[in-house]
């Protein structure tokens, strides 16, 4: 009994009944959704709104391809630009280590338990410096 359960689930879920129950249909009219006691108003409803998800699902898929990845490939060169343009009126500025270092800047209780113990976890030796020294 539990071989036949398990034999009968498993050919359903690779579809081995489905594929030998389908039929053809060799008439050249089209074929009516539904026949007999599956047309019902449960069943053509059920059709509508499958009908209504692949409108919807194509839509979707439209919006993402002509709307979406253009809208992001046009914000990323916008990105790429400025971030250029920024670095370089960076570039133009002083240097580091002539910035002022107010005190309230880099105040250490006590050191990190990474590193050298002076810069923190998201330090960057671009734009952050800290006169150690003085």
């Amino acid at each position: 009994m539990f071989a036949q359960r398990m034999m009968f689930r498993s050919s359903q879920r690779f579809g081995v009944a489905r594929s030998a129950l389908r039929r053809r249909n060799y008439s050249s009219e089209s074929p009516k959704q539904f026949a007999g006691a599956e047309d019902n108003e449960f069943n053509r409803e059920r059709a509508k709104i499958a009908e209504h998800a692949g409108e919807s699902g194509e839509f979707w898929r439209k919006l993402t391809l002509y709307v979406a990845v253009p809208a992001l490939i046009v914000a990323s060169v916008n990105a790429k630009i400025r971030w250029d343009a920024h670095w370089e009126h960076v570039a133009h500025g002083p240097k580091l280590e002539d910035k002022v270092e107010y005190p309230y800047q880099n105040i250490r209780t006590k050191n990190f338990w990474f590193g050298d113990g002076d810069k923190t976890l998201f330090w960057n030796d671009k734009v952050n410096y800290h006169k150690k020294d003085e």
